[in-house]
């Protein structure tokens, strides 16, 4: 499942510059509401298609990996105890975003600096950088509130101990229920990302220094978290995430399921476009309900198809599994820099994000790979002079 989903987020990324709804030309650096953070290179070339594949991936993508964050924790804190816990969670995810904000977000959106600058030198871009109001921090923006919803979970666990086995108590009970867990998910997402939705509608984001988060779905992704944590509390063997189980064996009708909300919310959503404030407020309540709906049968939908179909071994895949995070951390900076050098192509559109997607993934996967090999022969070498020589 890391596999898919790490390729999924490349070719999200990879994609975007090429999405129809966006306009002709590329958005000013130095002027609100920053859009280029999202949308860092824009192309003239441009294919529907493209669309709709990130429509979805924005729809299940960002729950499912909140919701497979919060899947391993309790194992992790079982396994750790809280203090280690939190001191590992640290240093694997709080010094990577320090790392993603001070050097490769900055590196990445250099190239999208040089879209509209006038003078495109390094010089000048850190000079607007400096000036901006906040610190972007591209896709690690996940890695910060993940870190914040372990530390939460961790107290929760710490502070009240029996809270394990009574959320394991309530997945257990749904564990052959995929469909009461998620009409349950769905309820509460709707009562958590509605109210939000409407105020201050689905796209809007806040910043405060290198922190950012969707001002509609901070308690949504909370949620999914939490869920993650709750069916990582009951036993993988009798849990609803069985290989055998009556989620897996419907894979078929929960990706229809998934197709069939995804059409409904996309539906309802282009009533709102492409001004949301302007656009009718019942166009506006329903996209705001069949969100939550659309999310919870997708994460299902999703979850049920890699169960199915993805439970292979492949020494490519193992690869591609445990690089998965470092190629998170680093993939944003290959994969706009092509998107860049790509511009003045007379490559089709099709081509041009085939080749990012590709050399994008393979370029990520080798730093993501030889950073690996470095940091254990490091370790190595400092448990090496750890060692008294009598004693090796």
């Amino acid at each position: 499942m890391r596999a898919v989903v790490i390729v999924i987020v490349v070719a999200f990324h990879s994609v975007l510059p090429y999405l129809a709804s966006q306009p002709a030309q590329p958005y000013p650096f130095d002027a609100a509401p920053y859009r280029w953070i999202a949308f860092p290179i824009l192309d003239r070339d441009r294919w529907f298609g493209f669309d709709l594949f990130c429509a979805w991936q924005d729809v299940s993508l960002m729950s499912l990996m909140f919701f497979l964050a919060g899947l391993f924790t309790p194992a992790s804190l079982a396994r750790k105890g809280t203090l280690p816990y939190l001191l590992e969670r640290a240093r694997r995810i709080g010094l990577p975003f320090l790392l993603a904000v001070g050097i490769l977000s900055p590196l990445a959106y250099f190239a999208s600096f040089r879209t509209t600058a006038a003078d495109p030198s390094l010089e000048a871009f850190w000079q607007h950088w400096q000036a901006l109001p906040m610190w972007p921090s591209g896709p690690a923006w996940f890695l910060w509130q993940i870190l914040l919803l372990g530390a939460v979970a961790a107290a929760l666990v710490f502070f009240f101990p029996g809270s394990r086995s009574r959320l394991g108590n309530i997945t257990h009970a749904l564990h052959d229920r995929p469909l009461a867990f998620c009409l349950v998910l769905t309820a509460l997402s709707l009562l958590a990302y509605a109210p939000l939705a409407m105020i201050f509608g689905p796209w809007d984001w806040t910043f405060l220094g290198p922190f950012s988060f969707q001002l509609s779905r901070p308690l949504h992704y909370s949620l999914y978290f939490l869920a993650g944590f709750a069916l990582g509390c009951t036993p993988a063997e009798k849990g609803l995430l069985h290989p055998e189980g009556p989620l897996a064996r419907k894979w078929l009708l929960w990706l229809a399921a998934a197709i069939a909300t995804f059409m409904l919310w996309g539906g309802f959503t282009s009533l709102t476009m492409p001004n949301w404030n302007d656009s009718p407020y019942a166009a506006r309540f329903a996209a705001a309900l069949a969100f939550p709906i659309a999310c919870a049968t997708g994460l299902f939908g999703f979850l049920a198809v890699c169960l199915r179909l993805f439970t292979m071994r492949h020494p490519a895949l193992d690869a591609l599994s445990e690089n998965a995070y470092s190629i998170y951390l680093v993939h944003y900076v290959p994969v706009v820099w092509l998107q860049y050098a790509l511009l003045g192509s007379e490559l089709p559109v099709l081509a041009k994000a085939a080749t990012v997607l590709a050399c994008g993934l393979a370029a990520s996967w080798a730093a993501a790979a030889a950073s690996l090999r470095l940091l254990r022969h490091g370790f190595e070498l400092t448990a090496r002079r750890a060692v008294p020589n009598h004693l090796r």
